[in-house]
């Protein structure tokens, strides 16, 4: 099984809906910057259940197909059971692919509408919605269909600067200067508003965790038995997570603003971006995140011997990786005027772009990791999660700043090459990388959704209104 491409997605997606014309609808939700269509594939709610097993159509009508019954190849009444402020069955939001590096989002999200139509029992008063690709033009640029390696993965690198993305971009721009991709994604949410948003994340590598901007009960559990099952670590630690309140291994719920826990590192605020819009129809939004390469060095609960000594190392360590990137950046400003020489890639602009954003992060980094704020106590999961935060953003600066300069023909490339393949190299034997199959990645992303889903829904209103 290799990961999709958008175009892929969608015949995949549309081929699915001629076969289930009853169930299953395909509509364009907006246009990407570069003219994609942004697909949304939707599941039909089920009746739920009524006195006696009987089922209850979601509006109340005719359980036998009578005159109330709604047409299923109407908008959000049909596939989705009544969403969209129409009706008053619940729906579910899975986002896919809003980072472009982490393709799995979009084989999960066709794995679980196929899975939806064998066992509809999720379906039960609630339609079902797959946003396949939330970021076409990125993940036209990043292409690892099936990478062999850390290096194969890095070799045609691609994640676009925070404000490109359509997630993080409310964080990051005015409202008035959000990319089309985002606009499409909140028109979704205010349309159907979501009892549940889930967004389909990967890591290179590391382990599995879930973000919620609202705890889910009893979600820990059934988390945790997947990952046992299928032999994928649970990220104790995550980087992202530093702080926040964790009900259970793996799961960590994003603090209220003014809380001590508030102060995690992140270059945005994570309580404007799309995650949270879903919380003004008292929704909860859980982000799904499974890695590519497992390393058992994030599941260590052990608390590590000296964690601001280990920080201070990391952030010097980073500051001198980023030095690197930087002075070859450096060298290839010739690309940035036009002139003779300059070369007619369409992708080297949005590649240089997204060098120019990491780079400028990195030192706001490693002054966080050496600041006042820096644990005095932390496992060695989480300065493991850490050395792997590092570790992957210089990487990523130099991959795709490698990527324009071999284009060009670029007299640095080949140092800078020698570089990524070296930092690849040491990254995967530091953490003794173990590549998950993507059928594998899948089947986690899946079972956690649907248990996010199943526990949301026995919690009951204390979670949003479910």
């Amino acid at each position: 099984m290799c990961y999709p491409t958008p175009q892929e997605l969608g015949l995949a997606a549309r081929a699915l809906a001629d076969e289930h014309p009853g169930e299953v609808r395909l509509r364009q939700a907006g246009t990407s910057r570069s003219g994609r269509p942004i697909w949304v594939l939707s599941v039909a709610a089920t009746p739920p259940a009524g006195p006696a097993g009987t089922r209850v159509p979601a509006d109340g009508g005719d359980p036998d197909g009578g005159a109330g019954s709604p047409d299923p190849a109407d908008g959000a009444d049909g596939p989705g059971g009544g969403g969209g402020g129409g009706g008053g069955g619940r729906n579910v939001l899975v986002v896919a692919g809003a980072h472009a590096n982490e393709p799995v989002g979009g084989a999960t999200a066709l794995s679980l509408a196929r899975r939806l139509l064998r066992d509809p029992a999720p379906r039960a008063g609630c339609g079902w919605h797959f946003l396949l690709c939330a970021d076409p033009d990125g993940a036209a640029l990043h292409r690892t269909p099936r990478p062999y390696s850390l290096l194969d993965y890095h070799r045609y690198f691609f994640r676009p600067p925070g404000p490109e993305q359509p997630e993080w971009a409310p964080s990051l721009l005015p409202a008035d200067r959000l990319p089309p991709e985002t606009l499409a994604l909140l028109a979704l949410i205010d349309e159907l508003r979501p009892v549940l948003q889930v967004s389909l994340h990967a890591t290179d590598l590391g382990g599995s965790w879930v973000q919620l901007t609202r705890d889910i009960p009893g979600l820990a559990e059934p988390f945790a038995k997947s990952a046992a099952d299928l032999r994928i670590p649970v990220e104790n630690g995550a980087s992202d997570a530093a702080g926040w309140p964790s009900p259970g291994p793996g799961i960590f719920v994003i603090p209220e603003p003014g809380s001590e826990a508030a102060g995690a590192f992140h270059p945005e605020d994570t309580r404007l971006s799309t995650w949270y819009h879903a919380h003004r129809y008292d929704g909860t939004t859980a982000i799904v995140e499974v890695p590519m390469w497992a390393s058992d060095l994030v599941d260590d609960p052990a608390p590590h011997p000296d964690p601001r000594g280990a920080l201070r190392m990391l952030a010097g360590r980073l500051t001198a990786d980023a030095a690197l990137v930087a002075e070859a950046r450096e060298r290839a400003r010739s690309r940035d005027r036009p002139g003779p020489g300059a070369h007619d890639d369409p992708a080297a602009a949005p590649l240089l772009r997204a060098v120019d954003w990491t780079l400028a992060l990195i030192p706001r980094i490693a002054v966080e990791w050496t600041g006042p704020g820096a644990p005095a106590e932390a496992t060695a999961a989480y300065i493991a999660s850490i050395d792997a935060f590092g570790r992957r953003l210089s990487l990523r600066a130099a991959a795709m700043l490698l990527r324009v300069l071999r284009a060009e023909g670029h007299p640095a490339a080949p140092g800078l090459d020698r570089l990524v393949t070296g930092w690849c190299e040491e990254f995967a034997a530091r953490f003794g990388a173990r590549w998950i199959p993507v059928a594998t990645q899948v089947e986690h992303q899946s079972r956690t959704v649907l248990a996010a889903y199943a526990r949301l829904v026995a919690a009951g209103p204390s979670t949003g209104r479910a």
